[in-house]
Formats: C-alpha cells, structure tokens, sequence
C-alpha cells in the first residue's frame, strides 16, 4: 500500500466556501474515489490556506489516472478548481504532487 501525501493551496479569500463544499461531497465522487482506488483519504486546511491531502492507495499514478477518467471528477475540478491558488494552469487534481516520505512509525 503506497500512502500519499500532497499539499495545494486555497485561495485565502475562498476558504470558507471551499470548507463548506466539502461539508458535504457529492455521493457519486465519494463512490468514484473508492472505485478507483483512493482510501484512507483525508483533507486538512490551515487557516492560510494550506491544504494537505493523505490517502492511501495501491498505485497512485494509477488511481489518479482512473479518477480523471471519470465525468465526476471532471465536474468536480470545474467547480472546485476556482477555489485554489493558481497552478500555472493545471487543474487541483493534476497539481497533486506527492511528497517524499521520510519517517514512518507504524
């Protein structure tokens, strides 16, 4: 089980909406996420914005790849993807970038 890591950035002035999107996501990107893999998967935001993303899941590149083939996530990452700091033009879902591991206690 391969477990991720990233970080994205919210626009500080879009936290509150972006907090309360997510109060409640839709039932078909929940199933998406878990039919292609994503587990364990969690979201923490920072008052400034930062966000760090964790989940786990067999092969990242893969689960990520199946997700974008979903019509789900395509409108997830319309609608969402206002919502973050610029990302030199790439989507939330595309600028996830995994963050090297460095100390793991089990």
């Amino acid at each position: 089980m391969q477990r991720v890591c990233f970080l994205l950035k919210v626009r500080p002035d879009r936290i509150a909406e972006y907090r309360a999107r997510h109060a409640d996501v839709w039932p078909e990107m929940r199933a998406a996420l878990t039919a292609t893999g994503w587990r364990n998967y969690s979201l923490f935001l920072r008052e400034d914005g930062l966000l760090v993303g964790y989940l786990e899941t067999e092969d990242f590149d893969r689960a990520r790849a199946a997700m974008d083939a979903t019509d789900v996530n395509a409108r997830w990452q319309a609608e969402k993807g206002p919502l973050f700091a610029p990302m030199d033009g790439a989507r939330p879902d595309e600028a996830m970038k995994p963050l090297t591991e460095v100390f793991h206690l089990a």
